[in-house]
């Protein structure tokens, strides 16, 4: 069994953004919801946590807090006077200064704090402490473009992870995968030129945002080359995911010989989610991270740290992210996925299964050509 770590603290689940109906803000023609919340509350990643103890999965791992990201690691991502204004608006009550990301009074302390967790995971795993490690952030990241929020993200996580690592000279180069249903724009905006950083994305096609996560967004300068994104149409299920991985996602990697992989984990790609419209289920995460810990064994040592991104399904992410870190540690601990028979029925046919195939042998051979 590996060592893995668990890094999490209970202040990222008191973030709130304030009284909305799903993905609008309360008042006019927008009534009240009972119990109603954005999407992004806390109950997804709470109830992960509460799954892993009653399983007995927590007692396999490294439970681990961390501090906040300090001002120098937010710089070396975020303008400073975005940040002056995340601060001053924090310190302010709360409010909105980009798209879709509120945030009450202390917002920019539990930001600093959620970016804190993938740091300290990311640093941890670099320094040889642990073999691996899964970051429990809140609030999430892969939608913070450097001088904005975006999308529930308000700093991005792994964006400052990466860079305080490397300015700490732990790491140079690395790999950001993301397999969250939404592009991960963020984080791509965040290492467009830096050819050390490959970023990959595998989306629901014009989900979120709209106008973002094109096949032909390919990194720019020195990092041309180094950003490759698949669009998946909505309907692709578990087969499409695990073809897009063995044909275009490891292949990539392998290329790119990092010192380390992070996983921008979200889970809205499950078939239960209500802001994706794929078909992935928890085997389907399980086995992407197998894929992922098969490579990173021979390429970096095992080095993989999961940092966790959307999901919005309560009763069924944690089952998604309970798969992912059995892999990542090696548990026996396990935790039966109760949707497994009807989410292996509503699969797409072989008619489906056929036209996934054919869009990823378009998305191979344009991977193939000089970006």
């Amino acid at each position: 069994m590996r060592k893995t770590g668990f890094f999490f603290d209970e202040r990222c689940f008191w973030h709130g953004g304030g009284h909305f109906a799903g993905m609008l803000p309360v008042g006019g023609l927008v009534q009240p919801q009972v119990g109603g919340g954005l999407p992004e509350n806390p109950e997804t990643k709470r109830r992960l946590k509460n799954l892993m103890e009653v399983t007995g999965l927590m007692r396999d791992l490294v439970v681990r807090g961390a501090d906040l990201a300090s001002r120098d690691d937010l710089e070396r991502v975020h303008p400073v006077a975005y940040l002056d204004a995340f601060k001053a608006a924090s310190d302010a009550g709360g409010g909105e200064i980009g798209q879709r990301a509120p945030f009450g009074p202390g917002g920019y302390e539990v930001a600093a704090l959620s970016a804190g967790l993938a740091k300290a995971a990311l640093f941890a795993v670099l320094e040889g402490a642990l073999d691996n490690a899964y970051a429990l952030s809140r609030p999430p990241g892969h939608h913070a473009l450097p001088e904005v929020p975006n999308g529930f993200c308000l700093i991005n996580n792994i964006g400052v992870a990466v860079r305080a690592a490397q300015a700490a000279g732990l790491a140079r180069r690395f790999v950001v995968l993301d397999w969250d249903v939404h592009h991960g724009n963020g984080t791509e905006a965040v290492f467009y030129d830096d050819p050390d950083v490959l970023t990959i994305s595998i989306h629901q096609e014009r989900n979120y945002p709209l106008d973002t996560g094109e096949i032909e967004a390919r990194g720019a300068g020195a990092g041309l080359g180094a950003n490759l994104n698949i669009p998946l149409p909505p309907g692709a299920g578990h087969a499409t995911y695990i073809e897009a991985m063995a044909r275009l996602v490891l292949p990539a990697i392998e290329a790119h010989r990092p010192e380390a992989i992070v996983i921008a984990s979200g889970y809205d790609a499950a078939a239960a989610d209500p802001l994706g419209h794929m078909l992935a289920h928890a085997a389907t995460f399980r086995e992407m991270t197998r894929m992922v810990m098969g490579l990173a064994d021979r390429l970096c040592g095992g080095r993989v740290v999961a940092v966790h991104e959307g999901g919005y399904a309560e009763w069924y992410v944690p089952f998604c992210g309970h798969a992912v870190i059995e892999e990542l540690s090696g548990s026996a601990t396990t935790a039966p996925d109760p949707m497994a028979a009807t989410y292996a029925a509503r699969q797409p046919n072989a008619r489906m299964q056929a036209v996934f195939s054919d869009l990823i042998d378009d998305f191979e051979a344009r991977f193939a050509r000089p970006a």
